[in-house]
């Protein structure tokens, strides 16, 4: 991932450095089970841990000049380890062990502890637009279907179905986590035929991981859905993002970006405040819903095992988890500095001439005995004449005289903006329900 998306805690636990010194210590472990089992002797499990290398750029070079012979990648690493520690007490180091044991292991060791920082993150933004929903319980504005003026809503009830849908993308990454959060230790092919079982079970304990069955490799369906938790992230950010790009269109201007001192819109324009972090939002959900297709393409391997996957998994796994990670951050530094703007939501909703009370009216003529597609018709054709003469919706259907034995009061009602949002804020109540930890 390019630097500009990739936040340091993050990108800290998918450094090459940090990948080397999760293999290492799988291997240290791995010799630590074996001497308690009595494989080996305890005073070389206790001189392979005192002799590791530290993990290091230098360590890290040595494996990559090593790499340039072996074109093996973890096989250049256990050399380069073996060589560090020396003696020999380093022959047990990878014993029994095949490369997918470590690799998978410290695969699935980091994608747990990147889902903890999704939780950590996500859970953040949900106390933000939980805060905001309920500040804006009786903020009344326009909702729109087609991208056209329907009936009133209030942008309470707007940001608490965001915060519900973020809720249950957290759901999603605890499942994820529950997924990826395994370990496999099994050998060639995953029959313990040269490995005792025990030590799986050691080491598993000792990470906080569970060992699972496996072949040669973990199944990569875990894998997969992890890609998707990060993928439902980027999508329910890019749901937020687009509302928030059209409120912000000048026509309509209901919400703005906050803006630093110092900030420019546009190298040209002086005039630009544009909503940069919220287009920034939509692109890398795009990214992400690609990423996801090459994890679900990684799930079908040949036989036992082959290393399709392998090359596609350097990319989008960390890339995924830096680009999730990056969406809820950017997120929700958007929504803390978002400025509403009430009056003019309420500008916006009254510009159609009260053309947003055209279902209550109806209802209305309904109610009053009228067949409801001759309602239907008058409120129509009413509604049209409002359009083009810029007139009162309301005005119009006073004075048409197919309407004219409707009930005064019956008319108050259907005109009556709170009636029309008494149960509007349902969904901001739904928040109380919310388990935010």
């Amino acid at each position: 991932m390019i630097q500009r998306y990739s936040l340091p805690e993050m990108s800290a636990i998918f450094s090459e450095a940090e990948r080397f010194r999760r293999y290492l210590e799988i291997e240290l472990l791995v010799t630590e089970a074996h001497a308690k089992l009595g494989a080996i002797a305890a005073s070389d499990a206790v001189f392979c841990r005192a002799n590791a290398p530290d993990v290091d750029d230098t360590f890290v070079q040595s494996v990559s000049a090593r790499e340039e012979t072996t074109n093996h990648d973890l096989a250049a690493f256990v050399d380069v380890v073996q060589a560090a520690i020396g003696g020999p007490s380093a022959q047990w180091i990878h014993f029994g062990l095949t490369s997918s044991d470590v690799v998978d292991t410290a695969w699935c060791w980091m994608l747990r502890d990147a889902c903890d920082l999704l939780l950590a993150a996500s859970t953040d933004l949900l106390r933000t637009l939980v805060a905001l929903a309920r500040e804006h319980r009786n903020t009344v504005t326009i909702g729109r279907t087609h991208g056209m003026h329907a009936e009133p809503t209030s942008f309470g009830a707007k940001v608490a179905l965001w915060a519900l849908q973020l809720d249950r993308d957290r759901n999603r990454l605890r499942e994820a986590r529950a997924a990826v959060a395994v370990c496999k230790l099994s050998g060639a092919v995953g029959t313990y035929s040269n490995i005792d079982p025990a030590v799986e079970a050691d080491v598993a304990a000792a990470l906080a991981l569970v060992a699972v069955p496996a072949t040669q490799v973990i199944a990569r369906d875990r894998h997969a859905q992890f890609l998707y938790a990060c993928t439902c992230v980027g999508t329910t950010m890019e749901l937020i993002a687009v509302e928030l790009r059209h409120l912000q269109r000048t026509e309509v201007h209901e919400v703005e970006e906050g803006f630093a001192a110092g900030q420019k819109g546009s190298s040209a324009m002086a005039h630009k405040r544009n909503p940069i972090a919220a287009e920034t939002i939509s692109g890398l959900s795009r990214v992400l819903r690609g990423n996801l297709q090459a994890g679900l393409q990684d799930v079908a391997l040949w036989h036992e095992r082959d290393i399709s996957h392998s090359s596609v998994e350097r990319i989008v796994l960390p890339d995924s988890a830096l680009l999730a990670y990056y969406v809820l951050r950017r997120m929700t530094t958007l929504m803390q500095g978002l400025q509403v703007l009430p009056d003019r939501m309420l500008a916006n909703l009254h510009a159609s001439n009260g053309l947003v009370f055209s279902q209550p009216v109806l209802l209305a003529l309904v109610r009053a005995g009228m067949a409801r597609d001759v309602a239907y018709r008058i409120v129509q054709e009413v509604a049209a004449k409002v359009s083009a003469e810029n007139r009162s919706f309301r005005s119009l259907i006073e004075a048409d005289k197919r309407v004219a034995t409707l009930d005064a009061a019956l008319l108050d009602e259907a005109f009556d903006l709170g009636r029309m949002l008494r149960h509007a804020s349902l969904g901001i109540d739904a928040l109380d329900g919310l388990i935010i930890d």
